[in-house]
């Protein structure tokens, strides 16, 4: 269990990670008052992507700003769990997703009894959204190639490429915090967003020559394309299962990771579900892109 505020909303919110079955998937069980109501964790029930990830129904229940916690639950191997939240925003925490995979190795994870199922890319996939671009390519594994370019000397253009496994997240890429301008608050504020933001859970960028407003400065030196590396694995966790494949976004975001997303699986000549005695990577493969032959999820605390 997890409480905290809304970086968007700032209201508070308790969250509750409990066990579920077998290929029942990761959902989303949002309670208010005496009404509640299950959102699964799919690209099919997104709502809206202007500054973060939402499902749900945008004038009923919905949960919004669900990226950070899908990377954390993706990236773990976790298949199936059930989020139950009595607020409209996961709580941002630190702005990263280090809480949240603390947590969860903390609490443990087994493995269930089914076959663990995946996407895998059968050929090239690719949208175009102005000067941006995003495309997924066959991959016997999980690669990403996240580039960005912002128009300021403190972030610049910035490119991570790797597999990407539980080690490569927990240690690199987990710690990422998302960031914004100062210069932008006041209109974010002004459309209801960022209204819990703060140094405490983000990254701020001074008007000017000011630079890193925070106190303690970056965790790495390429925190800000790491943090749109993060979001990326939690938009595209909403694939349901696994993403076999490889992924490259130039100058991407939630919005672009969604459309990437939803072409890649509305196009059925794209990819194959497989389960992992389809899958034709070697031991030593499987190991390395962390590839587990059976579904993972939390234990029961009953």
């Amino acid at each position: 269990t997890l409480e905290g505020k809304g970086v968007h909303g700032n209201q508070p919110v308790k969250m509750t990670l409990r066990p579920a079955k077998a290929n029942s998937g990761i959902s989303f069980l949002r309670c208010e008052g005496d009404k509640e109501v299950e959102i699964p964790a799919r690209y099919d029930y997104v709502a809206a992507t202007e500054l973060c990830t939402i499902i749900g129904d945008p004038k009923g229940l919905y949960v919004a700003t669900i990226e950070h916690l899908m990377a954390a639950l993706r990236a773990l191997n976790i298949d199936n769990v059930l989020i139950e939240i009595d607020g409209p925003e996961v709580p941002v925490m630190d702005g990263s997703s280090t809480i949240f995979v603390e947590a969860l190795n903390k609490t443990g994870l087994i493995a269930q009894t089914a076959r663990r199922k995946f996407i895998r890319v059968e050929k090239n996939v690719r949208v175009d959204n102005g000067n941006s671009y995003a495309e997924f390519s066959p991959y016997n594994g999980c690669y990403f190639d996240v580039e960005i370019d912002f128009d300021d000397l403190h972030i610049g253009r910035q490119r991570f490429q790797g597999d990407i496994d539980a080690e490569v997240f927990s240690k690199q890429i987990a710690k990422a915090r998302t960031f914004g301008f100062l210069r932008d608050v006041d209109y974010l504020r002004e459309a209801g967003y960022a209204l819990g933001s703060s140094l405490e859970n983000s990254v701020i960028i001074g008007k000017g020559d000011e630079g890193i407003l925070n106190p303690e400065g970056l965790r790495c030196d390429n925190e800000f394309v790491c943090h749109k590396l993060l979001d990326a694995i939690g938009d595209l966790a909403l694939s349901g299962v696994p993403i076999l494949g490889a992924y490259r976004s130039f100058r991407g975001g939630h919005k672009l990771n969604y459309l990437a997303l939803k072409a890649l699986l509305e196009d059925k000549t794209a990819w194959t579900l497989v389960d992992s005695t389809d899958l034709d990577i070697s031991s030593n493969a499987r190991a390395k892109h962390a590839l587990p032959s059976k579904a993972v999820g939390i234990p029961s605390t009953k």
